[in-house]
């Protein structure tokens, strides 16, 4: 299977379903209260944030999904940068409701997601990119077994114009039986 083909995704605690439109509404609710960290991606308008990522999958670019908890969408996720030729992926662009931080929630999409990635799709390399600021965001990444690949120094500019350093993580096949084990054991607790 394709990195890009769309594809609902879902396990006890979480469903993925392919990003549309009709998500905006319940996307728009949830991302009440984001606005808190100046080095995250939180969309502003979500329908355009939609438009954008739906763009981008139709050129082959991006396989987003949106993150529904309790019947409702609480947030966003995507397969980005994705290189199939080489088998090569980053999930990246996630961002969650506030209500749903620190659950099972993230948890369990990243299951999903890696499961895909891994087993479905037979990648060779899924990495994980955040903001060097972002403590939060690289602590979460940490946690869930991915390696730090290193920092790219200056390697955007924020829409202020501030510099971005980016650190970069990846989880590699031979590595993904103990990291799956891990998020399985994470979720039955």
């Amino acid at each position: 299977m394709l990195l890009t083909e769309p594809i609902a995704l879902e396990n006890a605690h979480v469903r993925l379903e392919p990003l549309e439109p009709r998500h905006a509404n319940d996307l728009t609710a949830a991302r009440e209260g984001l606005d808190y960290a100046w080095y995250t991606s939180v969309p502003v308008s979500v329908p355009e944030e939609i438009d954008r990522r739906l763009a981008e999958r139709d050129a082959g670019r991006m396989n987003p999904w949106a993150v529904v908890s309790s019947g409702r969408a609480v947030g966003m996720t995507t397969f980005c940068e994705i290189d199939q030729a080489n088998r090569h992926v980053e999930i990246g662009y996630t961002w969650i409701a506030r209500s749903v931080q620190r659950t099972a929630v993230n948890t369990a999409a990243k299951l999903l997601l890696l499961t895909h990635a891994f087993e479905t799709c037979d990648a060779i390399a899924v990495e994980f990119r955040t903001h060097w600021h972002n403590r939060p965001s690289r602590a979460a990444i940490e946690r869930l077994g991915a390696r730090q690949d290193g920092v790219l120094r200056n390697h955007r500019l924020g829409p202020d114009g501030s510099l971005r350093d980016t650190v970069v993580y990846s989880i590699l096949p031979h590595e993904w039986p103990a990291v799956r084990l891990g998020l399985q054991r994470r979720l039955e607790r």
